[in-house]
């Protein structure tokens, strides 16, 4: 990688963590209307101001960077650098009241991620990737930690998987020791703390995704697609994370069957 300054890039992602957070805080549990976008996925006025702080914050720092938002679209998609921002990834817990749901915030260099957080503004819980770097949460160093038959297995929901997917998922789900869902990325944060094994998901998108990268490595963890090749913006939104190379070998191998 060349040579950049990671340090004054870090200083923006956290704070547009903390700016997410302030937003975000106030309408947990209370009630607030709740639409439903074109995939009749739900969205809420605290999803929509959380990213419009957030791209505020960037155009007065970078203005030449480029912005892919989950609520807001893109700008400037052919730039070096383009921050990608899903403001409550777990829209459905964060309604339901449950804190299984975070902001994601990641920077992309040509199309690969170099740093990520996770953040979880109610738990008051920050998973932060930069490469090159350990990861960390909440400031304290963590490592990934696991065979595939003692393994728990992730997923936002079964119904991601449609056809030969769900077979393939369907091949990882039992050799593993238990299988879960509904975490959103919070169970990336949990690879990268060493109490879930196995992310496997499908149907995502950049800003589900790039934020985990850099943590999840950091961590010693290894993040690809169901190839086995490296995620970048470009990517299917077929993703397999594990918390070790041998884990992520042996679910490859069924993925590949």
């Amino acid at each position: 990688m060349r040579e950049i300054d990671l340090d004054s890039l870090l200083t923006l992602a956290l704070h547009l963590a903390d700016a997410a957070g302030a937003v975000i805080r106030p309408y947990f549990r209370k009630p607030l209307a709740i639409s439903d976008k074109p995939d009749l996925t739900p969205v809420t006025v605290a999803d929509r101001a959380a990213e419009k702080t957030m791209r505020a914050l960037i155009e007065a720092r970078f203005p030449k960077h480029g912005i892919l938002g989950e609520e807001f679209g893109r700008v400037r998609e052919d730039a070096e650098f383009i921050w990608t921002l899903d403001p409550i990834d777990g829209t459905k817990s964060f309604i339901s009241g449950i804190p299984l749901f975070g902001t994601l915030i990641a920077l992309t260099l040509d199309g690969r991620s170099i740093l990520g957080v996770i953040d979880q503004p109610v738990l008051r819980e920050r998973w932060v990737g930069v490469a090159g770097r350990p990861s960390t949460l909440n400031g304290a160093a963590i490592r990934c930690c696991p065979t595939l038959a003692a393994a728990t297995l992730f997923a936002t929901t079964p119904d991601m998987f449609n056809g030969e997917d769900a077979a393939c998922f369907a091949r990882v789900s039992a050799a593993a020791k238990l299988t879960r869902f509904g975490a959103d990325c919070y169970a990336y944060g949990l690879v990268a703390t060493g109490f879930v094994d196995l992310v496997l998901e499908a149907s995502l998108k950049p800003y589900d995704f790039c934020a985990m990268v850099p943590i999840v490595e950091g961590a010693g963890g290894v993040a690809t697609d169901w190839r086995g090749g490296s995620l970048h913006l470009a990517s299917d939104g077929r993703i397999l994370v594990a918390g070790d190379r041998r884990l992520h070998g042996a679910a490859l191998a069924l993925l590949g069957d």
